[in-house]
């Protein structure tokens, strides 16, 4: 298939630029891809939707503010930096949080060698450059958490085109966000509240949690004229007993698995053996497009997404593409707000 396939038209007025004002307000369109027939509703609504004994797992991997700004020595100038994964020896040949794989602004003036002032007088220099134009970046000394909580900024995705305020720091995270480690937000999660989640416990569903730490592969455009050709980042990924537990005894059961967000859907399916699914870490690179169907998620839930991304084609993959276009021009027509903060949507 061709990446073009992919593309729709969206108003620039519709991509959500800000949060709404309140978290769990914001519009649900709901799907049923037998039927093809969607229902609009609100968020509060969605237990209604929800059939009882389902399982619902859920991404707790939290954001971290990997956004740091450094300033050049050889000429002065501010360079942007989007940390993605610790990555080996740092600039003295440390400990492994000293070096960090990143991605830059202005990225082909940033050479191997060259030399970055960090706030703190943290002092970083490019000490590889990867084929996929990434560096990594040794620092004379830890970089942890603790630091970039300090003087990092929340790494909000370009389309969102502002710097990020305070209240990103709580609004970009997920309420039940646990695990450290994202370079993105795992963003359909982002419509729960404490309220929602007790009234979908209290409707006879079970909840469980995944943790998969969301790099820029997710989110980047796919550049190849066709889709096969495409390749994913690796992400790393943990699955609980627990949730393994909980998972294979839904499918035994006939009960309805569902996935929120795609960050989920793509670790269920990575584990996925056919008959159970596997706990523990690992890593995955799955691309899952038209074709190549989902053999574990029963439901999906998630958001708007970008055009000729993976994600669109994810969800085409789940429900048909035809249909998921069909359903992205009505909310278009209605007015829904897409991407990160917009509105969600629930596909049965």
């Amino acid at each position: 298939m061709r990446t073009e396939d992919f593309n729709f038209k969206l108003p620039s007025e519709l991509i959500a630029q800000y949060p709404t004002e309140k978290r769990g307000n914001s519009r649900l369109l709901v799907l049923d891809r037998s039927t093809g027939r969607r229902t609009h509703a609100m968020m509060q609504d969605l237990p209604s939707f929800i059939e009882p004994g389902s399982l619902m797992v859920f991404n707790d991997s939290k954001v971290r503010k990997a956004r740091l700004f450094g300033i050049a020595t050889d000429t002065g100038a501010k360079v942007e930096f989007l940390l993605l994964h610790p990555s080996g020896d740092g600039l003295n040949g440390v400990s492994s949080s000293t070096s960090w794989t990143a991605m830059s602004s202005k990225a082909r003036k940033q050479r191997l060698g060259r030399l970055f002032m960090f706030p703190e007088k943290l002092l970083g220099r490019i000490t590889a450059v990867l084929p996929s134009g990434e560096k990594v970046i040794g620092f004379d000394r830890e970089l942890d958490d603790e630091y970039l909580e300090r003087n990092g900024h929340i790494p909000l995705p370009p389309y969102i085109r502002r710097e990020d305020e305070k209240q990103d720091a709580e609004r970009y995270q997920t309420v039940y966000a646990r695990v450290i480690g994202s370079a993105a937000s795992p963003t359909a999660g982002l419509h729960f509240t404490p309220e929602i989640l007790a009234t979908i416990s209290k409707a006879g569903v079970d909840m469980e949690w995944v943790t998969l730490h969301v790099g820029l592969g997710t989110f980047l455009p796919v550049r190849v004229e066709a889709i096969e050709e495409h390749q994913m980042h690796r992400e790393w990924y943990s699955i609980p007993e627990r949730t393994a537990q909980a998972v294979n005894r839904a499918k035994h059961e006939g009960r309805k698995v569902i996935a929120v967000g795609t960050t989920s859907a793509r670790t269920l399916e990575s584990a996925w053996t056919g008959t159970a699914l596997r706990p523990g870490p690992a890593s995955t690179d799955i691309f899952i497009y038209p074709g190549r169907s989902l053999a574990l998620v029963d439901q999906l839930f998630t958001n708007f997404h970008t055009p000729m991304s993976t994600l669109l084609m994810l969800v085409s993959a789940f429900a048909g593409r035809e249909l998921i276009l069909e359903t992205y021009h009505e909310a278009i027509r209605e007015g829904y707000r897409f991407f990160s903060y917009g509105d969600a949507m629930f596909i049965r």
